[in-house]
């Protein structure tokens, strides 16, 4: 007898309706930039967990990027509609949903919301019935008042929000928007992709760390939010404590200029590092402490050959990295804001710190690459909580409902105009 697999319990499959012979419920995901971040592994995973025989799902990127090239490589249409003019984006996406009006219309990310649910309308001012509309809520960004408003005027024409963390859902109570049912739908990962993820073995090659280094890392975009400024300052104090240890930063964004001169000024990059002669290179110097990576398309490899993954975010939604992390049964330390929290009890599933602290940040980190029991008993705290509460059968299931009762909704709409007419 085969023995179940590890994420085999994670979720009971819920027994749907029986939808009529060759019908399928279609999802049109709209997304407000293809390339990579939170909200687009989020999609990619969902997408990816879709039960494709019920629902016919197609995404619309309202620009070209990374991520729109990899759910393409999935087998799934993806149109790119790049207009930075709101109104023209509006015209162009109701034109095309128009040839194929979709059951339900899922935004993700600021502009989504806008772009889709001012589309949506649109196909009901048309005469198409309006599709049903759901809005993801990724970010915790703190929006302007001009931002709220429109958002909250927006809101009374959708009919679901999903947040991803409790942090969203209060922040979504703040911003007055919860006049519309609120779903939590926290983000799920994939246990066949990362339960028995082998560890890249040869980053000390790739980068020209001395084998055996033991290796810390932060995944996620080079933007100010996400706190790299703070993980080097206590990279310069961690390596003051584990002289060995060596940081790779994972990632691309608008700050990774101006980070690579805070290394090299906290002398960070190796003395070798006069000028423009290491910046951008792919190896250290050999008496570097980090290097910067760039995008890598093996992170959960890459994440498995880590000693101890780090998240020093000054806000974040949820933080989907972390609980990667965690399913790799990687110890992390990340900082006490948002949503995460809710994944990290500090001292069980790893440790938490205050954001812009760089010395709590070094201390922490030091700490688990120092004291191994307590690293690996936070490693295996994470995964199984993981597995308990965070897999990615959850999250799908819970979005397949969603979908689900707005078909159910929209057909509802279709009988009562017929019956009217």
């Amino acid at each position: 007898m085969t023995a179940p697999a590890p994420w085999d319990d994670c979720v009971d499959v819920i027994d749907r309706p029986e939808l009529p012979r060759g019908r399928r419920i279609r999802v049109v995901e709209i997304l407000a930039t293809g390339t990579s971040g939170g909200a687009q592994e989020h999609l990619y995973s969902l997408l990816s967990g879709l039960d494709r025989a019920r629902y016919e799902a197609e995404v619309i990127a309202l620009s070209d990027g990374a991520a729109a090239r990899r759910i393409r490589r999935m087998g799934l249409p993806v149109t790119v509609i790049d207009c930075a003019d709101d109104a023209e984006a509006v015209r162009q996406l109701t034109e095309h949903l128009a040839g194929n009006p979709p059951d339900v219309v899922h935004n993700h990310m600021y502009r989504a919301e806008i772009i889709g649910t001012r589309a949506a309308l649109a196909l009901s001012e048309q005469g198409h019935l309006r599709p049903y509309v759901v809005s993801t809520v990724h970010s915790s960004r703190i929006r302007s008042n001009v931002d709220r408003d429109l958002l909250r005027a927006l809101t009374r024409h959708m009919d679901r929000l999903v947040a991803v963390s409790r942090s969203i859902l209060a922040k979504l109570q703040r911003e007055g928007r919860d006049v519309i049912p609120v779903d939590l739908v926290y983000n799920g990962v994939d246990l066949r992709r990362y339960d028995q993820q082998e560890a890249c073995c040869t980053l000390p090659e790739e980068y020209g760390f001395a084998p055996g280094s033991p290796i810390v890392g932060v995944v996620g975009r080079l933007e100010p939010e996400k706190g790299h400024d703070t993980l080097l300052e206590a990279w310069a104090l961690v390596v003051q404590a584990v002289p060995a240890a060596r940081l790779l930063i994972v990632g691309e964004g608008s700050r990774r200029e101006a980070l690579e001169e805070q290394a090299r000024a906290l002398g960070l990059l190796g003395r070798d590092c006069d000028g423009d002669a290491c910046v951008g290179t792919r190896r250290a110097r050999p008496d570097a402490k980090l290097i910067f990576t760039g995008r890598r398309d093996d992170m959960p490899a890459v994440t498995a050959a880590l000693d101890v993954a780090v998240l020093p975010s000054y806000r974040e939604a949820q933080g989907l990295v972390i609980l990667e992390a965690m399913a790799l049964r990687r110890p992390v330390v990340a900082t006490e804001v948002g949503g995460i929290p809710e994944m990290v009890v500090d001292g069980v599933t790893g440790l938490l710190v205050p954001p812009h602290d760089a010395e709590a940040l070094a201390a922490a980190i030091v700490r688990l690459l120092t004291d191994h029991p307590l690293a690996d008993g936070l490693a295996r705290a994470g995964h199984d909580l993981v597995h308990d509460r965070f897999c990615l059968e959850r999250m799908v299931e819970s979005v397949q409902t969603i979908y689900d009762e707005g078909a159910a909704a929209v057909a509802a709409r279709a009988a009562a105009s017929a019956s009217a007419s």
